[in-house]
C-alpha cells in the first residue's frame, strides 16, 4: 500500500487529529503507510503537539503507538 500521506502539510490541514485532556496532536506527516504502522513498534509521526506548558504547539516526531495508546481520534 502506498503512503498517501507522506508529504508534510501545515496544522490546518492535518490528516488527523487526536486529543487527550488538554494534549492535542495534529499530524503532519506519516512516515510509513497504515498497513506497516501497524506492526512497527517504533512508527513515528511528524506532529504540532498543543499542551498547558506549550499552548502555541511544538513541532517533531512522536511514536505513533503512543499517541494511539493515550489519545483519542477527533478528526
Amino acid at each position: 500500500m502506498k503512503n498517501t500521506q507522506g508529504k508534510t502539510v501545515s496544522r490546518e490541514n492535518a490528516y488527523e487529529v487526536w486529543c487527550h485532556g488538554s494534549w492535542t496532536w495534529y499530524v503532519r506527516k506519516k512516515y510509513q503507510a497504515p498497513d506497516k504502522e501497524a506492526s512497527n513498534p517504533y512508527a513515528r509521526w511528524f506532529c504540532d503537539v498543543v499542551t498547558p506548558i506549550c499552548p502555541h504547539g511544538e513541532t517533531g516526531d512522536v511514536y505513533v503507538n503512543e499517541v494511539k495508546s493515550n489519545a483519542r481520534r477527533i478528526a
